[in-house]
């Protein structure tokens, strides 16, 4: 006993009391903001590795984006990442940041399907494929049902089996060899279910969108529901975008 109430008060709570409210470290590059200052734009432009500025307006697309931050280093008086980590959204043009604009970014509750709020608000349950992951993301995945973190108190955690499962959870930007078994997954789970795609790999491919080992023709056919930009995503951008999701409307 003695020596819990010890640990106890050297760690302090092991949890996170309210997920919506808690605090990152300062290290933490979430949504980015852009400034009106005038810049080179075409230097800004060849900086980022994957594409994801552009120039006309001076925009971000944090879908594209891996955080690297090159581009607040080299024009700190344009860009700045902010410690914003409610970065979901469930339309694709909602990840794109532009100049002079502040706004959050958030779900349109329009676009989120009536049958989601009416079976999953209370208990939500995943299956996780690392499509060609490299296990980043997949690992802050993990730390989304530890003991800081713990989204099983939402009644939202993953499953061994597609069978089990309401939708799925895609990382990786989806090789070739394993668009197969993407598929064989998803047709595994049961009607009604949700797509999730948790990292810049899986949103957008990000370093590796141009590689012929991919193969990722199976965003075509369904429409997305969540995209949880991150490279790799914070369990708290994770957990907050699935309640937003899935959280009853009036």
């Amino acid at each position: 006993m003695i020596g819990n109430i010890k640990i106890l008060f050297h760690q302090g709570k092991q949890y996170i009391p309210d997920v919506t409210k808690a605090e990152v470290p300062g290290i933490f590059r979430g949504r980015p903001e852009i400034t009106n200052e005038k810049v080179d734009t075409n230097t800004l432009v060849e900086l980022c590795p994957t594409g994801a500025i552009d120039s006309n307006p001076v925009s971000i697309d944090i879908g594209k984006c891996i955080f690297c931050g090159e581009c607040a280093f080299a024009f700190p008086c344009k860009i700045k990442f902010t410690k914003d980590y409610k970065i979901t959204t469930n339309h694709r043009a909602g990840l794109i940041v532009k100049e002079g604009e502040q706004k959050n970014i958030s779900l349109n509750p329009d676009l989120i399907r009536k049958e989601i709020v009416k079976y999953f608000s209370g208990s939500l349950k995943l299956r996780q494929v690392s499509a060609g992951g490299d296990n980043s993301c997949e690992l802050e995945l993990n730390a989304c049902g530890n003991v800081n973190f713990d989204m099983g108190r939402f009644g939202i955690e993953f499953v061994a089996s597609p069978r089990h499962a309401d939708g799925i959870v895609i990382t990786g930007p989806i090789t070739e060899n394993m668009a197969e078994p993407l598929q064989i997954c998803y047709d595994a789970i049961p009607d009604p279910k949700i797509i999730i795609l948790a990292g810049t790999d899986a949103i957008s491919g990000g370093i590796f969108v141009e590689s012929p080992a991919l193969n990722r023709r199976f965003l075509d056919k369904y429409k997305i529901d969540l995209f949880v930009p991150g490279n790799p995503i914070h369990p708290l951008t994770f957990i907050n975008g699935v309640l937003e999701l899935i959280k009853k409307r009036n």
